[in-house]
């Protein structure tokens, strides 16, 4: 029983795939928010119950992360595509009694979020991305800072069963060397319980995967041809590697009609390093 989500409820929901923990809190309109890799839903635990005072807030662990189902994957990795990811959101929300909604999305759950506003427009009325740029956008810019600074992107889209081997001789000093201070207690051992099992290493291998496959031919697809309707707000941690490497609003500003952004101190964990300054900036935008 977690302390940190006092007055929400857990459930599993059960869509045409797979089922998902969801936990839920609030009062107000709908508000998604999704977790990054390799974290769960209990990454939200210090800016959820600021914005349950003014929004239903509804957090699912990804597909393949946390307690929600590890699909088997196929040979194009659709499976863990962000494609396949938003349509769990689309189903979880629909379910939940919610045909629009507003969607966060932190590092990987960013870029299932954007999938969801350009494949449901008319469900996603407000979106915010946390410290990532259109996946496509990273692979097509990377250079030596990027491949050495995100080279957990290449390393975890090798071919089965290299990264899920390598991985699984010590999750923890992998997933979170030099990290445990960053994160609350519970949260951690939250994201460590998990960690430790190999269909959820699997699962994460296959998500980088699909990103650096599937992902990019998707929004290939897109690029030039279709824009997120509705209005972005981007926004990435100052100490971290977004600002040094890219114009992170004028990416942003190629993918959607109506972007604003700014950085947040901290790194590239947001929600838990800097929660106060993270509402702040969210607030401001989704209210």
């Amino acid at each position: 029983m977690t302390m940190l989500f006092d007055g929400f409820q857990q459930t599993t929901i059960h869509t045409s795939e797979m089922s998902t923990r969801v936990r839920y809190g609030g009062d107000g309109p709908p508000l998604l928010l999704l977790h990054g890799h390799p974290q769960t839903h209990m990454m939200w635990h210090a800016v959820a119950p600021l914005l349950a005072r003014d929004f239903t807030v509804i957090m699912p662990d990804l597909r393949g992360y946390g307690d929600s189902s590890k699909p088997p994957t196929d040979d194009q990795h659709y499976p863990y595509s962000k494609r396949a990811m938003a349509q769990d959101q689309i189903e979880i929300m629909k379910q939940l009694g919610y045909e629009q909604f507003a969607v966060v999305g932190h590092d990987r759950g960013g870029r299932c979020a954007y999938r969801l506003a350009l494949d449901h427009p008319q469900a996603v009325r407000k979106l915010a991305v946390l410290d990532i740029i259109p996946t496509l956008e990273a692979y097509r810019r990377t250079d030596k800072d990027f491949a050495m600074g995100y080279w957990h992107w290449f390393f975890l889209s090798q071919p089965h069963d290299l990264p899920e081997r390598l991985i699984g001789a010590n999750p923890e000093n992998y997933y979170f060397h030099g990290n445990h201070d960053l994160f609350h207690p519970e949260a951690l051992a939250d994201y460590l319980h998990h960690i430790y099992q190999p269909e959820t290493i699997h699962a994460m291998c296959e998500d980088y995967r699909a990103g650096a496959t599937i992902d990019c031919e998707i929004d290939a697809a897109d690029m030039g041809q279709r824009k997120i309707q509705c209005p972005v707000l981007a926004l990435w941690g100052e100490k971290g590697n977004l600002p040094g490497w890219y114009d992170v609003l004028g990416i942003w500003q190629d993918w959607a009609e109506n972007v604003q952004g700014q950085s947040i101190n901290s790194g590239h964990y947001l929600p838990e390093e800097a929660p106060e300054e993270t509402y702040q900036a969210l607030y401001a935008f989704l209210k």
